[in-house]
């Protein structure tokens, strides 16, 4: 049923679905509208973006039609809100001089919001504020520790709980409605006030569609739908561990001393595949996707080695980013065909500085620059020499103060490039009509990503248990971004971050095999500093807890096949809060240290540092079985034994994979 406007005593109400979403009267004004100036700062990927908002005006008059309302300052007629043929809400300032809208939703007494992309520090995001700008997501992330301090000091790079690589501007309620702004420019999801839902858009005009559904799990599918629903992981992908080495060609020989340990092996991820170089940072890659001489010495004979694993049942998989080193052969190719960014004072190529070394930015606005690096890169480099995956990596360092093809304005495009770089690798392995076999995975995103990427995962956290920026993160996000139409997500199993002497313990990456095994797609990762940290090869008990935890998650791959075929049907994520199950228990709507995973599976991970017990939250009104004990425990709070091997995993008694579930302690070895 299409909203509708209504007067109201002293204003006008909004309904959808006959629950209020706007509600206007002169104490509470529904737009605010000002003229923006905007000072915006980029140090590799970290933005600092600040407003001097002015001619502020909050129209309090109102004309009322069911489906326009005109508001009025001083008599005169200064913004329209109106309700398209598509029931979509749109606001529009009279005069464009108003380049500052602020849309304020009606919100109830007690009521949650979710939403926003992938969030890392909250998933309920009451009480706060999250700009919406696609940025590197910061290290620490909270600006009471020291290595946030640091790091700020050090580029603006310690970020902050609302720093993400992958923003949405969506929102979700308890009242099981949603609200999305499409658009693409800097914008604010503002919930600091509780009689209110905030929207600050950075335009004189702003498109909100909205959702609403009888429960959480409609509403979750209705906003998959909108955005676009991933392929099923294929059987490779979820049946053992993707082994992240970047030792060149020794990578192989030491991909045999995880096979011999036992571990079930679908994959061997090198990153360093075209190179590497190094800088103060730590062993970075030597960005020109192709096999030169440089990468040819790293991995000799590349294409007979790929051939050689997937005759073991094992893929070989790689690394891309958008962006070319100066210093590399692919470099004068593309600029020789237009293929960059330019900058606004002349035709030369703008050359962002990636931290030691300067590269261009591949100016995706352009249709034969897509075609290019689909074809060129992701096709010639690397698809037809057998690779079956690769980490799509970075999107989010599109300056503002930079040219592009089409004309648009870099404020507005910043937010789309993610997107972009999703449709040219999904353009690439559709080409080879590889789309469900070939997986790419991506970390940054913005509304519409979902329809090119297949998977998720989670960035570069913290080797540590922070809260802001470590092992517990990955949960988090996983579970905010699958509310929003993302299915699949997973982490770099071990952490990534390493700097100032942060470097991982045996514990964490422990812990973080129990993690990962409960996620769609289980892979590891050497860190951005690999030779100052522990690797799992390097120590024969880590290194069969990853072996035992990557025969768990082979083991669970009919599941996850079941949880893929949920996804394609229904838009369901594979990793979900509690509330979307069980959204009458209103305790639960905050839970995000423990999840579901799909809905037989309760998982508690341990996230905690030197913890051998946790507090969970067993949900619904029946019974869930303990994995490693067989105990029955009741709905309700518990505090669970959880040593180091045994996090807490429960499943339900009658669900129709419970004897797959029993099965798990003899594949752990317990």
């Amino acid at each position: 049923m299409k909203p509708l406007f209504s007067e109201t005593a002293d204003g006008f109400e909004l309904r959808v679905a006959g629950r209020v979403l706007l509600r206007h009267s002169r104490v509470h004004p529904a737009l605010t509208l000002a003229c923006g100036k905007a000072d915006v700062t980029m140090v590799r990927g970290n933005f600092r973006i600040e407003d001097t908002p002015s001619h502020i005006i909050t129209p309090i008059m109102a004309l009322v039609e069911e489906d326009r309302v005109e508001l009025l300052e001083n008599g005169r007629p200064c913004a329209l809100l109106s309700i398209g043929s598509d029931g979509a809400l749109h606001v529009r300032a009279n005069d464009p001089v108003h380049d500052r809208l602020w849309l304020h939703f009606h919100a109830e007494p007690g009521e949650v919001v979710w939403g926003g992309g992938e969030q890392m520090s909250y998933l309920a995001l009451n009480g706060r504020a999250f700009p919406m700008w696609t940025s590197e997501p910061g290290v620490g992330r909270d600006k009471t520790t020291e290595l946030t301090r640091i790091m700020d000091e050090q580029g603006m790079a310690g970020g902050d709980y609302w720093n993400t690589n992958y923003p949405q501007p969506t929102f979700l309620t308890s009242r099981w409605i949603a609200v999305h702004l499409a658009e693409s420019c800097y914008s604010v999801l503002d919930f600091t006030d509780p009689a209110r839902h905030s929207v600050e858009v950075w335009k004189s005009s702003a498109r909100f569609e909205l959702f609403a559904g009888d429960g959480p799990r409609e509403l979750v599918s209705a906003l998959s739908t909108r955005f676009g629903r991933q392929p099923p992981l294929p059987d490779w992908a979820i049946g053992g561990a993707i082994v992240g080495l970047k030792a060149g060609e020794g990578s192989f020989d030491r991909l045999e001393r995880y096979i011999d340990a036992g571990a079930a092996v679908s994959g061997l991820w090198c990153e360093d595949w075209a190179g590497i170089r190094e800088t103060s940072f730590g062993r970075r890659l030597f960005w020109d996707w192709k096999r030169s001489d440089r990468a040819e010495q790293r991995y000799p004979d590349l294409p007979a080695r790929i051939a050689a694993l997937k005759e073991r049942g094992i893929r070989f998989l790689a690394y891309a980013n958008p962006y070319l080193a100066v210093d590399g052969e692919l470099y004068p190719e593309a600029e020789a065909a237009g293929h960059f960014a330019r900058r606004q004072e002349s035709d030369e190529t703008y050359l962002v500085d990636f931290g030691e070394f300067d590269c261009g930015v591949l100016d995706f606005t352009r249709a034969e620059t897509r075609g290019w690096f689909a074809e060129r890169i992701l096709g010639q480099e690397m698809l037809d020499i057998g690779i079956m995956g690769w980490m799509a990596d970075f999107g989010e360092y599109l300056p503002t103060d930079l040219r592009l093809a089409d004309g648009s304005d870099p404020m507005e495009a910043h937010n789309l490039w993610p997107v972009l770089w999703g449709q040219v690798n999904a353009e690439a392995v559709a080409s080879r009509g590889l789309t469900g076999e070939a997986v790419f995975f991506m970390r940054a995103g913005f509304s519409g990503v979902q329809r090119y990427c297949p998977l998720l995962w989670a960035g570069d956290q913290s080797v540590d248990f922070t809260r802001h920026d470590g092992i517990g993160t990955v949960i988090t996000g996983a579970l905010s971004s699958g509310l929003v139409g993302n299915a699949y997500s997973h982490s770099d199993c071990g952490g990534y971050t390493s700097l100032h002497g942060n470097v991982r313990s045996g514990e964490l990456m422990q812990r973080w095999c129990e993690l990962a095994a409960f996620a769609p797609v289980m892979r590891s990762h050497e860190g951005n500093r690999p030779d100052d940290n522990l690797q799992y090869d390097q120590n024969p008990d880590i290194l069969a807890s990853f072996a035992r935890w990557s025969r768990v998650h082979a083991h669970l791959a009919p599941y996850v096949r079941h949880l893929c075929d949920e996804a394609v049907a229904s838009g369901l994520p594979a990793q979900r809060p509690l509330f979307l199950h069980y959204p009458d228990q209103s305790d639960h709507w905050t839970i995000q240290d423990q999840f579901l995973y799909g809905a037989d599976l309760l998982v508690a991970p341990v996230i905690e540092e030197g913890a051998d017990t946790r507090e969970i939250v067993v949900p619904g009104e029946h019974v869930w079985r303990h994995v490693w004990s067989g105990r029955d425990f009741a709905p309700g709070r518990h505090s669970v034994p959880a040593p180091i091997g045994q996090p807490p995993v429960f499943y339900r008694p009658d669900s129709a994979y419970a004897a797959l579930f029993a099965g798990l302690p003899e594949v752990l070895g317990e």
